[in-house]
């Protein structure tokens, strides 16, 4: 993928010019899945759906999303970072596009399941773009730019959703993404290149970096990796629960407009953002103050998660402002986790390990939102809601034991 378009861009410029193509592309992926729960009811009454068809539409996105995310680590490696984040960018814009045509419900739920197998390629892609492009001093650096893309594709989508459905129509809210995604294939096309050979200098750091790791089979033997797939497994419901049930829930129970959710639904979005920057920061504080890393993090995530059970307080206190509050809690709370998971990755295994087991990890997560989408679209078609959050209240709590009895610094023999 060499073009002499952009030759006067030499290497150290290019490689923040890529990066800041990736977190754009971060952002209209997020923007892309959150497209049908901002749009809920509006696609109910367009298909004549229920909480339950709902929950069928997001399972399908989560069932492909889970299943692809494996294989699409396997891709990056094999074909690399370009060419796989070319064709994922393609794909799901493509998808996009396609949902907003559609005519069906059968339509719309194999478009969203388009969407769920093209998406993940963009994250092993970003991890690879920033080992070949970065070097270690840099990486880390890299890396918290492209992961941030994520929560403000959450806080952009709203309201950039809702207007688009108040100023034309809910088809719209499919397309414009969906072109947005296509122009920025080919801004892709133009810049990326792989670097040059020996770009990164650092190559003993970087060695010695990566060090001895598991074998695959070994690595399914480990404590913690089990540890940390029961973890999300568990804890990922919640969020999930807040990209694709809470702008719904906004309009359906506490009564606000559509226009009114893009106002102010993206808060628990910006919450959460601050929460899981703000105590990833507060744990690395730990660890300058003499606490081992491990015990750090596991220090934080336990105190998150005591704050996860105001959710259950959500049906009590149905006023829109009272809602808003409470999940920008829980948003908090949900990336405080999945941001400091991440690290607790890094200081558990070796660094040869971390990619695979951060991938497995993804999947597991999304299996677990799966099995509880499921769950909520049957409860809230036939109970409402209160149970669900009295559920969605204990799920970090349960983790939390999880982790701290299982996870612990794992080396290979």
């Amino acid at each position: 993928m060499n073009t002499g378009a952009t030759s006067w861009l030499g290497p150290e410029r290019r490689r923040w010019l890529i990066l800041c193509i990736v977190f754009i592309a971060i952002v209209l992926n997020y923007v892309d899945r959150q497209i049908v729960s901002i749009l809920k009811p509006d696609l109910k009454k367009e298909f004549g759906i229920d909480d339950s068809g709902y929950a069928t539409l997001v399972n399908v996105f989560l069932l492909c999303y889970a299943s692809a995310y494996a294989p699409a680590g396997w891709l990056v490696d094999r074909f690399g970072a370009g060419r796989m984040m070319l064709l994922g960018m393609i794909g799901w814009s493509a998808a996009c596009l396609g949902a907003g045509f559609s005519k069906t419900f059968g339509q719309l739920a194999i478009f969203r399941g388009a969407l769920g197998i093209s998406e993940p390629t963009t994250f092993p892609a970003q991890l690879r773009v920033v080992t070949i492009w970065f070097p270690p001093k840099l990486r880390a650096t890299a890396n918290s730019i492209c992961s941030s893309g994520g929560t403000i594709g959450a806080i952009v989508a709203t309201p950039l959703i809702a207007w688009l459905a108040v100023s034309f129509n809910w088809h719209a809210a499919f397309i414009v993404p969906g072109v947005l995604g296509l122009l920025l294939v080919v801004v892709w096309r133009v810049v990326y290149r792989d670097p040059p050979q020996g770009f990164v200098k650092e190559e003993a750091e970087a060695t010695a970096e990566r060090g001895a790791g598991f074998s695959w089979p070994q690595l399914w033997r480990t404590r913690s990796l089990w540890g940390i797939l029961l973890s999300r497994f568990v804890s990922d419901p919640v969020w999930y629960f807040c990209l694709f049930w809470l702008p719904g829930y906004l309009r359906e129970d506490s009564g606000l407009t559509l226009a009114q959710v893009g106002m102010y639904g993206w808060i628990p979005f910006l919450a959460a953002d601050l929460g899981g920057i703000g105590s990833s920061a507060a744990s690395d504080r730990l660890v300058l103050r003499g606490h081992a890393p491990l015990r750090a993090r596991k220090m934080i995530l336990i105190g998150a998660a005591l704050l996860a059970p105001v959710c259950a307080l959500t049906p009590h206190f149905p006023q829109p402002i009272a809602t808003l509050a409470i999940f920008s809690i829980v948003a908090a709370v949900c990336l405080t986790w999945l941001f400091n998971l991440g690290v607790v990755v890094a200081d558990a295994f070796p660094a040869a390990n971390v990619g695979s087991v951060w991938g497995i990890a993804g999947a597991f997560g999304a299996c677990g939102g799966m099995v509880f989408n499921k769950y909520v679209g049957d409860l809230m078609g036939k109970f409402g809601s209160e149970q669900i959050f009295m559920v969605l209240a204990v799920l970090h709590p349960i983790a939390a034991i999880i982790l701290t009895t299982t996870v612990r610094k794992e080396q290979p023999r």
